[in-house]
């Protein structure tokens, strides 16, 4: 026995008259499982004798992703290298970094030419949504290999006709800020408190560490958001910052968007169990049928026109027609405790799932 990462595996070597689908059996594995296990196989049914295989014998039954309060930046990255062990299928990059010199992770699942985009925590206090990402990419990764369906979507089909790429937390320094988990000592924090109002309860803060709202920073119409908010300096939430994209964070995000040629975007925020879907008439027809569908799977209410802009799903809409969505999760006062998560989750779960299959 050895370890590949995380996971505990075995060596087996194949011998004549072998396939993959016998060798699964032999051991009591899903082939999908085999399959993941050992991604240089490019096609499974070419295997020769000789060739040496991992076999995995970690059970798949221990959720990795545990739902919990104060779930941050950290706990975030510690599961997702969790997860990528577990399933070597998990590519994880980074966007870029944050003010305060945290990389933004990104994830991809799926190997299909159609991108897909979810994001999440834009907004510091609404921490919830990154467990919901973090969630659906184990479920997800543990129904390929299992291969199971969710629902009546077929996950093998998903997976290879569509590559998803996840930013489950874009704002980890305000998430961190929330949670208590910024060095009290430290200059940045102080001028947090200042920002504040001189109060240590962030449990109001939208903003980045820098008092911007990182979902008033687009260029979409920034500037009648700017007079709209009203706000002139950093505050806890509602300030578009000095000028469009002046924030790492959101210019990390602009890069990734740009470098892809992503067929459909949701940005997951609480609450209010609302999606909204168009910007100034430039949303394609296909997003009225596709909000339908998410309407169906979730019981939200679907909203075409708000009056706001500046905001990442606007600028996706504006600049490339194609179907963006933010999904408002949840009901109550931010930040939603975790005890919502999973009424949440069973609403948001079909959404996840749709994007992928529209």
């Amino acid at each position: 026995m050895e370890r590949i990462g995380g996971v505990t595996m075995t060596k087996h070597i194949v011998i004549e008259g072998e396939s993959l689908y016998i060798i699964a059996q032999k051991y009591g594995i899903s082939l999908s499982s085999l399959i993941a296990a050992n991604p240089d196989i490019k096609n499974p049914d070419l295997i020769v004798p000789g060739q040496v295989l991992n076999v995995p014998k970690k059970s798949l039954e221990t959720p990795i992703v545990i739902p919990r309060e104060n779930y941050g930046y950290h706990e975030m990255v510690n599961d997702l290298e969790a997860l990528q062990e577990f399933y070597p299928f998990i590519q994880m990059d980074s966007i870029g970094s944050t003010v305060m010199c945290r990389s933004i992770p990104v994830i991809r699942i799926g190997q299909g030419q159609k991108e897909v985009h979810y994001n999440a925590s834009f907004h510091a206090n609404e921490w919830i949504t990154t467990l919901l990402l973090m969630k659906f990419l184990e479920v997800y990764a543990k129904a390929y290999v299992s291969g199971n369906n969710i629902g009546y979507f077929n996950i093998k089909t998903l997976f290879e006709s569509t590559s998803l790429y996840l930013v489950p937390m874009v704002n980890p320094d305000g998430v961190q800020l929330v949670h208590g988990k910024i060095d009290t000592e430290s200059q940045i924090y102080a001028e947090a408190v200042r920002i504040n109002g001189e109060s240590q309860d962030f449990s109001g803060w939208k903003a980045n560490i820098r008092g911007v709202d990182l979902n008033d920073q687009f260029p979409a119409n920034w500037e009648t958001e700017v007079s709209r908010r009203g706000a002139t300096q950093p505050a806890p939430r509602d300030y578009p910052g000095p000028a469009p994209l002046s924030e790492p964070e959101t210019r990390a995000m602009a890069e990734f968007t740009q470098a892809h040629n992503f067929r459909l975007v949701s940005a997951f925020h609480t609450q209010g169990e609302e999606i909204y879907w168009g910007y100034q008439g430039f949303e394609p027809m296909e997003s009225q049928e596709i909000i339908q569908r998410f309407v169906e799977v979730s019981g939200y209410e679907e909203i075409r026109y708000v009056e706001s802009d500046a905001g990442y799903k606007d600028w996706f809409i504006q600049d490339w027609k194609c179907p963006g969505f933010t999904v408002e999760c949840g009901q109550g006062v931010n930040p939603l405790p975790v005890s919502q998560f999973w009424e949440i989750w069973g609403k948001v779960i079909g959404i996840f799932l749709m994007g992928l299959h529209v």
